[in-house]
């Protein structure tokens, strides 16, 4: 099987690093249980996830996606809270509009929540791997004195507050970027989903669908790779002045800057895409993008934008015969070719490609 990996040519963002020091101020808080609950239930403590294929209203459907912890583990959790054994703390990001994100400890935290809703995976809470006094209960059933002694139990929370840069929210991509999942190391727009969700996020999702995309791009990526690549072009058609490395911080901020249409429309970006992706697949075929056979990130950002700034400019294109042509003749030209092959994310080359890419389309018609 081809990985997501093998089907584009790109520097690995995951190796880029962000030339950033952060100023962060951390501090640790201790909450009772029915507390951190209450909490849970209001939204006031936010449970990320990174996974953009479902309803992002929709908290149970990504719970349950997420939620990776066999009903043992649950239920030993519960149990070592209800006899008073220590249990590891959780870590917090404090966002300015006082709600907190969770960095670390989400399993344990959706254990509580779903032990007091008496619901796990769509079925009744009940203990069973636990002492034998406590087999067969669950919340409600629970008598006072262990409940109360539930509900007191302590959780030692970490919190952390990032004071520099001013973007609250790129030190925390930076801890989940190193942080695992279920022992899989998150990718970038993984990570962007968790942060950054909203209504961007969610038209990236929608046009992924879009035929002539998936007749481009191929099978869609378990790591999302394809849908960052929209992200890439929206982010460089529009916002190509405020570009600076790496690759994965500019995407960062403009999907921060875009998150609920801010700058651009959601029928703006919706149409554009739509056009730009259409009017390649008709020109240059299933083939389109590629040196090889996997598509090249740089040659397929610096191609869409040409067309999309083309397109925003003068209209529809009709002669796709000459469209192919200047395509082919970029991919021959050396500086293009240099800018595409090597330090694919130096600002300089960016700049080259993407200008190369504007001028030889901009005498289509």
């Amino acid at each position: 099987m081809v990985s997501d990996e093998e089907l584009i040519e790109d520097i690995d963002e995951m190796e880029e690093t962000s030339p950033y020091r952060y100023t962060i101020t951390s501090y640790g808080a201790d909450y009772p249980v029915d507390g951190i609950v209450k909490r849970l239930e209001a939204g006031d403590i936010i449970v990320p996830t990174f996974d953009p294929e479902f309803n992002l209203e929709d908290e149970i459907e990504g719970y349950q996606r997420q939620f990776i912890w066999t009903k043992t583990q649950c239920d030993r959790f519960i149990e070592s809270l209800l006899l008073g054994l220590p249990v590891p703390g959780i870590f917090l990001v404090k966002l300015d509009d006082g709600r907190f994100l969770v960095l670390d400890g989400q399993q344990r935290l959706r254990t509580l929540q779903a032990f007091y809703k008496g619901i796990l995976r769509e079925h009744e809470f009940v203990l069973q791997s636990v002492q034998e006094h406590l087999q067969s209960l669950k919340y409600d059933s629970l008598d006072a004195e262990d409940r109360r002694r539930l509900d007191d139990s302590i959780i030692h929370a970490t919190i952390i507050r990032q004071d520099e840069p001013s973007d609250e929210l790129s030190s925390v991509y930076l801890i989940f970027e190193r942080l695992n999942t279920g022992g899989t190391t998150l990718h970038p727009q993984e990570i962007r989903v968790a942060l950054y969700r909203g209504g961007l996020i969610r038209l990236l999702r929608e046009i992924n669908d879009f035929e002539p995309w998936r007749k481009v791009y191929g099978k869609k990526s378990n790591r999302f790779k394809d849908q960052e690549l929209i992200l890439r072009f929206f982010a460089l058609l529009f916002w190509s002045n405020n570009y600076e490395r790496p690759m994965k911080d500019f995407l960062n901020r403009y999907a921060a800057a875009n998150k609920d249409f801010q700058i651009q429309s959601r029928d703006d970006l919706q149409n554009i895409f739509k056009q730009t992706i259409s009017t390649a697949s008709e020109a240059l075929g299933e083939n389109a993008f590629r040196f090889k056979t996997a598509i090249n990130a740089a040659v397929m950002d610096s191609v869409m934008v040409g067309l999309g700034d083309r397109l925003l400019t003068s209209g529809p294109i009709t002669d796709m015969k000459l469209l192919k042509t200047k395509y082919n003749q970029l991919l021959r030209n050396k500086k293009f070719i240099s800018a595409v092959e090597r330090a694919t994310t130096n600002e300089e080359n960016v700049r080259t490609r993407l200008t190369l890419a504007k001028e030889a389309i901009s005498e289509v018609r």
